[in-house]
C-alpha cells in the first residue's frame, strides 16, 4: 500500500497542477469544450484513484468538483468567475490533504463542508431559472467499486494514453550513469578500431552495436527529461490570484513548452521562476490608473518563454510594466548605505541595474506579502550559479523588464565537434554549427573593421571571433596556419557569427556534465566532457561567448549594414565567374555558375514526393520543383542545389559539393541544347557545365528549338542580374554579342528590355528595335507584343525578325 500511496500522491500532484492551469485558461474562454472535458477527466481520475485507496476526504472533494463540472458540460450550470474560484478552492484543499497524506500516510481529520458548500452556494445563486429535469442515471459509486456509465467508459478510453510507470530517481540515475560509461567505452573502442585497421566484418558488427547503443542512449536520456510546460503549469493560477488581489488586469502567455529539461534541474529553477513572476505582477506592472496615464493598455502582459540553445535552456520572463530606473536604484542604494555616492558615480548603466542583486537591497517602498524587485534577487542569482546558470536583465525604462534565466541541461549526451585552440581542446554543440571552412579557402575573405574582424563567406558577412582571444590565451607555436578553420555558428534564432580555431579535431557523441561553479560563472562554458581519447575538455557556450565578447551577431543588423553595399554587391554578382563543382547523383563531376545558386540545402529524403508526373520538395512551409527522374531511395538525407532566377526556385539533387573554382575562359559548347551547356577542363579533368536556362525552361514551358545567329544585343533594366546570369549565355551560344547597360560606345542592333513596363524601355530613338520581355507566361491580350522570358523559341524568332528594322 505504501507504494500505491506514493504513486497516487505523485500522480495527483501532477494532475492538480495541470488542472489548475487548464481551469484558468478555460475561464478566459468558457465555450472551449475541449478544455472543460480535460478538466473533468483530471478530477475524475483523482476521484477514481482515491476510491480504490479508501480516502474519503479526497473522494468527497473530487466528487463535488466533478459534479459541478459535469453540470456545466450538460448546460445545467453557467461557467463564470465565481464557479472557477470555487473549483480552485476545492483543488487547493485537495492539495493540502495530499500534502498531509505524504507526511503521515493517513488522511488528516477535518471537515471540507466549507469549500463544498461554497461550490453549492454558487450553484444556488446561478440557478435563477428552472432547468428541465435531467434523465436519471445510475449511482456512480458503490463502496470502493465504481459502476461505470457509458460516459465513464468513454473517459476510461480517453485516459489510456496517460498510463505510465514511475521509477525511483536513484535507479534512473544509476541507469543513466551506466549508459554514460557504455558511450565512453564505445568511443574508446571506435578509436582503437580506427588505429588498428580492423577487418571490415568486425567494423560492420561494431557499427550495428554502435547504432543500438545510440538508440538506447537516446531513450534513457529522455527518461530524465521533462517538458518544461510542467514547470509552467502553476503559473497561470499564480498570476490570476495575485492579479485579483492587487486589482490589476494581467494577460499571461507562455511559449516553448515543448522544450525539455532535466527533471532535477527543473526543480532547482521552479522557485526562482515563481519569484520572478510574482515580482513582475506586484512591482513591475503599474496600477490601472498609472497604465492609462502612460498611454498603455489597461491589460498588462507577462510572458514566459523557453528555448534551447546548444546545451543550455534559456527562460525569459518579460513584462510590459514600468521597468527599472537605474537612477532610482542608485538613489535607493545610497539611502540604504549599500554603496557611497563616489562609488555610485563610477557605475556603468549595467552595473546600476545589477544593484538589485546586492544582498538585502530592495526597491519596494513598503513591506508587503510579496517581494519587490530586488528582494531575494541575490538568492535567485546564487541558487542559479550553484547549478551553473546565470541571470541577465534586459531593461527598457518605462516599457518593461525582461529577466533571462540561462541554465544547463545538466547530464546529457550530445553530438559535438571537438576543436583545438591555444594548444587545448574544446567542444562545440554540433546543433549550433552551420558550416566549417578553412581560412585559406577561396570563398573566405577576412577584413579588419573598427578594431574587430569580419569574415565574408560567399558574399555573406559574419563577425569574426578568434577563440584564443576570447579565452585570453596566445596561439600555440606548433599550430599550422593551413589547418586554421572557421566554424560558422548559429547560437539562436536570427544570430550567427564565425569562430576561428587552430584546427578541427573530431566529431563524436559527447557526455556532458556540469563544470565547477567558478568555471560555469565565466559564461564561456556550458559543461565538461570526456571524449574517446580520455582527456577532459570543456564544452563551449556558444551564446555565452557572444555575451562575453559584446558583439552584435544579429543577422538583421548585418542586413542593414549590407544594404549600403547592395549596388556594389549586385555588380559583383553579375560579373561573377565562379563555378560550384559538385558530384552529381550519377557520380559525374559537374559545375554550375555560383551566381545562380541561392543555397545548398540538406533535406530528408522523405521531403521529396511525386505529384502529377513531377518531383517536388517540401522545405518548411514552401514547395519547390525538383529536376529529377525519380525519387531518392532510402530514408536518409538529400543535398539540393537551389537555383534561383530572381523569381522562382528550382532544386537540383546532388551527391556532394566538391569546391568553388573560377570558370575557365575557354568553354567547349555542347553540340545540342540540353542539360549540359558545355565542357571545360579544371585541374586536368573534364567538367560538364549545367545550363540553368535550359533547366528553368523545362519546368516552365517545355523544350524550345534554337534560333539563328544575330549581331549585338544590349540588355537594359537588368536590375536583378537575370539577364546576365540566365539570358546572356543562351544568346552567346546562339552567336549574339551581349552588352549590358549604356556604357558601351558601340550602337546595338537590338535592345532587350527586361521590364514589362513600356515606359521603362524608352531609349530615346526609333532607330534601334526593342524587344520587351515579360516575367509571366500569359500575355496581357492580343495586342501584347512582349515575349515570355523563358520562351526561347519566341525570343530568338523575335530577334531574327526585328534585327535590321521594325519596332517592338
Amino acid at each position: 500500500m505504501d507504494d500505491l500511496l506514493n504513486d497516487f500522491l505523485a500522480e495527483t500532484a501532477e494532475l492538480l497542477a495541470e488542472a489548475g492551469a487548464t481551469i484558468v485558461a478555460w475561464e478566459a474562454d468558457p465555450t472551449d469544450r475541449e478544455r472543460l472535458d480535460a478538466i473533468f477527466r483530471l478530477v475524475h481520475t483523482i476521484k477514481g484513484s482515491s476510491g480504490f485507496l479508501a480516502l474519503p476526504r479526497v473522494t468527497a472533494l473530487s466528487h463535488a468538483a466533478e459534479e459541478a463540472l459535469d453540470d456545466v458540460r450538460r448546460g445545467k450550470r453557467t461557467a463564470d468567475s465565481a464557479l472557477v474560484t470555487a473549483v480552485l478552492s476545492i483543488l487547493d484543499r485537495l492539495s493540502f490533504v495530499c500534502d498531509a497524506l505524504g507526511k503521515d500516510a493517513n488522511e488528516p481529520a477535518g471537515d471540507d463542508g466549507d469549500v463544498i458548500d461554497a461550490l453549492a452556494q454558487v450553484e444556488t445563486e446561478a440557478d435563477a431559472e428552472p432547468e428541465p429535469e435531467p434523465e436519471p442515471e445510475p449511482e456512480p459509486e458503490a463502496g470502493n467499486r465504481e459502476i461505470r456509465t457509458r460516459r465513464d467508459d468513454d473517459l476510461q478510453t480517453d485516459m489510456q494514453g496517460w498510463r505510465s510507470i514511475r521509477v525511483p530517481l536513484p535507479l534512473l540515475d544509476s541507469v543513466m550513469t551506466g549508459v554514460t560509461d557504455i558511450v565512453l567505452a564505445r568511443n574508446e573502442f571506435a578509436r582503437m578500431l580506427r588505429e588498428s585497421g580492423a577487418d571490415p566484418a568486425v567494423i560492420g558488427s561494431f557499427d550495428r552495436l554502435s547504432d543500438s547503443i545510440a538508440t538506447m542512449r537516446q531513450s534513457v536520456s529522455q527518461m530524465r527529461m521533462q517538458r518544461i510546460d510542467k514547470l509552467f503549469a502553476p503559473l497561470p493560477r499564480i498570476v490570476r490570484d495575485l492579479a485579483q488581489d492587487l486589482g490589476k488586469k494581467v494577460k499571461f502567455v507562455t511559449s516553448g513548452g515543448e522544450v525539455e529539461l532535466d527533471r532535477e534541474m527543473m526543480e532547482n529553477i521552479r522557485d526562482p521562476l515563481i519569484h520572478m513572476v510574482r515580482n513582475a505582477i506586484d512591482h513591475g506592472i503599474e496600477t490601472l490608473d498609472d497604465r492609462v496615464a502612460a498611454g498603455k493598455d489597461v491589460t498588462a502582459t507577462i510572458s514566459v518563454t523557453a528555448r534551447q540553445s546548444g546545451n543550455q535552456i534559456e527562460i525569459m520572463i518579460a513584462d510590459d510594466g514600468r521597468g527599472l530606473s537605474p537612477d532610482a536604484l542608485v538613489a535607493k542604494a545610497i539611502g540604504a548605505r549599500v554603496l557611497s555616492a563616489a562609488e555610485a558615480r563610477a557605475l556603468s548603466p549595467k552595473e546600476k541595474l545589477e544593484l538589485i542583486f546586492r544582498p538585502g537591497f530592495s526597491t519596494a517602498s513598503q513591506v508587503t506579502s510579496i517581494s519587490g524587485r530586488g528582494v531575494g534577487m541575490d538568492i535567485v542569482r546564487a541558487n542559479l550559479e550553484k547549478i551553473g546558470g546565470v541571470v541577465e536583465l534586459r531593461n527598457e525604462e518605462g516599457r518593461g523588464l525582461t529577466v533571462v534565466l540561462r541554465v544547463p541541461m545538466t547530464l546529457t549526451i550530445i553530438s559535438g565537434l571537438t576543436v583545438r585552440a591555444a594548444g587545448q581542446y574544446f567542444a562545440i554543440p554540433r546543433g549550433a554549427v552551420r558550416e566549417i571552412l578553412l581560412e585559406t579557402s577561396d570563398s573566405v575573405r577576412i577584413e579588419k573593421l573598427g578594431g574587430g574582424e569580419i569574415v565574408s563567406v560567399r558574399g555573406e558577412q559574419f563577425p569574426l571571433l578568434r577563440l584564443e582571444d576570447v579565452l585570453g590565451r596566445h596561439r600555440d607555436d606548433g599550430d599550422d596556419a593551413d589547418d586554421r578553420a572557421l566554424v560558422l555558428i548559429r547560437p539562436g534564432q536570427d544570430q550567427s557569427y564565425a569562430l576561428s580555431v587552430a584546427a578541427i579535431h573530431d566529431h563524436e557523441e559527447l557526455v556532458i556534465k556540469p563544470a565547477a561553479p567558478m568555471i560555469m560563472a565565466t559564461g564561456l562554458y556550458a559543461g565538461t566532457t570526456l571524449p574517446d581519447n580520455g582527456r577532459p575538455v570543456l564544452l563551449l557556450d556558444v551564446q555565452g561567448i557572444l555575451a562575453v565578447s559584446a558583439i552584435d551577431a544579429s543577422e538583421a543588423g548585418r542586413a542593414h549594414q549590407q544594404a549600403e553595399e547592395a549596388d556594389a554587391a549586385l555588380a559583383a554578382t553579375r560579373d561573377a565567374t565562379q563555378l560550384l563543382l559538385f558530384r552529381d547523383i550519377g557520380g559525374r563531376t559537374r559545375g554550375v555558375r555560383l551566381s545562380v545558386i541561392e543555397r545548398v540545402e540538406e533535406v530528408p529524403a522523405l521531403a521529396l514526393f511525386e505529384s502529377a508526373g513531377a518531383i517536388r520538395a517540401q522545405i518548411g512551409d514552401d514547395m519547390f520543383a525538383v529536376h529529377a527522374a525519380r525519387l531518392p531511395e532510402g530514408h536518409g538525407t538529400v543535398k539540393l542545389l537551389r537555383l534561383h532566377d530572381g523569381q522562382s526556385v528550382l532544386c537540383y539533387p546532388i551527391e556532394a559539393v566538391i569546391d568553388i573554382v573560377r570558370l575557365p575562359d575557354v568553354v567547349e559548347p555542347s553540340a545540342t541544347e540540353g542539360l549540359i551547356a558545355g565542357v571545360v577542363l579544371i585541374g586536368g579533368d573534364p567538367v560538364e557545365i549545367i545550363d540553368p536556362y535550359w533547366l528553368m525552361e523545362q519546368h516552365a514551358r517545355g523544350p524550345i528549338h534554337a534560333a539563328p545567329r544575330a549581331p549585338l544585343c544590349r540588355l537594359t533594366d537588368d536590375h536583378d542580374g537575370w539577364g546576365a546570369n540566365f539570358l546572356a549565355p543562351i544568346l552567346r551560344s546562339a552567336g549574339y554579342r551581349i552588352a549590358a547597360g549604356a556604357d558601351d560606345d558601340e550602337a546595338p542592333d537590338v535592345l532587350l528590355c527586361l521590364s514589362g513596363d513600356e515606359s521603362a524601355c524608352d531609349h530615346g530613338t526609333d532607330a534601334v528595335p526593342v524587344i520587351r520581355l515579360r516575367a509571366t507566361a500569359a500575355s496581357a491580350g492580343p495586342d501584347d507584343e512582349t515575349v515570355y522570358r523563358y520562351d526561347r523559341h519566341a525570343l530568338l524568332e523575335a530577334l531574327s525578325r526585328r534585327v535590321g528594322g521594325g519596332r517592338a
